[in-house]
């Protein structure tokens, strides 16, 4: 029960609401069947929660352990979604905690061993994030732009990571982060520009999509793009090789004409060393005295 975050308590509220007077074998076998089934839930629903990666603090991050981004996002989705109790989300966090990460969990639960597990959270980004005002984050997000090379939905992803920041540090309202976020991709979108135009997303500027929608709509348009360019490739090689064999069929015909023209020549020279010979035999005879 410890394991599962469960608590006698939870059991007492349970066998609370069957009739304290009824002690019949079917009763008891209910309340049992109850227990378990209630009991065994969360062990379902919350495999994929239970373990968060391990983080350390240190710098640059040690192989096998998550950054301080990637590690404080896990952190939040387990809080979110794990209906543990408070007491277990704490110790999931400590147990992911090793070295100067783990030091600032033990000062925390010093001065206060009620703490959240929010406040663990926002005690380790104070003490190994970024000092950045969420004004300053806001600023930094629009600064992105693509990258040489860079694909349209891994744009998107980094901007994304960007704003969450943006958002945590309170430098943009959650009714804004849709807008914010196509308006960016629309300005730092150097690379893609035919694709934008294809999505139509200035049109959609006032209705912008979410995220998860956005990047679906551009991993299908990359797919689109991708198609195409292979179609023409095979396009591309199927010409070339109608090309060769055409240039192959000349090289063949000008071989034969090239033999040809030999063999005339051949013949034309044979010919002309018989003259040649005759005329000067007739030479001959007629300077004879005979």
């Amino acid at each position: 029960m410890v394991e599962e975050g469960k608590t006698t308590d939870d059991v007492s509220a349970l066998l609370s609401t069957e009739t304290p007077q009824e002690n019949s074998p079917e009763s008891i076998i209910r309340a049992v069947g109850d227990l378990l089934a209630k009991t065994m839930r969360p062990t379902s629903e919350n495999t994929a929660s239970r373990h968060l990666r391990t983080f350390s603090g240190q710098s640059p991050t040690p192989a096998g352990e998550e950054s301080l981004d990637s590690w404080v996002e896990q952190a939040r989705l387990m809080i979110e979604d794990c209906d543990c109790s408070e007491r277990e989300k704490r110790r999931r966090i400590v147990e992911s905690l090793k070295g100067p990460a783990l030091e600032i969990i033990r000062a925390v639960r010093r001065d206060n061993p009620d703490a959240s597990p929010e406040s663990y959270v926002e005690a380790l980004e104070s003490a190994f994030g970024s000092l950045e005002s969420g004004e300053d984050l806001y600023l930094a997000f629009r600064s992105l732009g693509q990258q040489r090379g860079e694909k349209l939905s891994d744009f998107l992803r980094r901007l994304e990571r960007s704003l969450t920041k943006v958002m945590q540090r309170g430098g943009l309202p959650s009714h804004r982060v849709d807008r914010a976020r196509t308006d960016q991709l629309i300005r730092g979108a150097t690379e893609s520009e035919i694709m934008l135009l294809q999505l139509r997303l200035r049109e959609r500027k006032e209705e912008p999509p979410t995220f998860l929608k956005l990047l679906s709509e551009i991993r299908e348009e990359e797919d689109h793009a991708r198609a195409r360019h292979e179609s023409k490739a095979t396009v591309r090689q199927v010409k070339v090789g109608e090309e060769t064999k055409a240039k192959s069929t000349e090289v063949q015909e000008l071989k034969a004409k090239i033999k040809e023209l030999r063999s005339e020549l051949k013949e034309l020279t044979s010919k002309r060393s018989e003259a040649e010979l005759m005329l000067k035999q007739t030479k001959k005879a007629t300077r004879s005295p005979s």
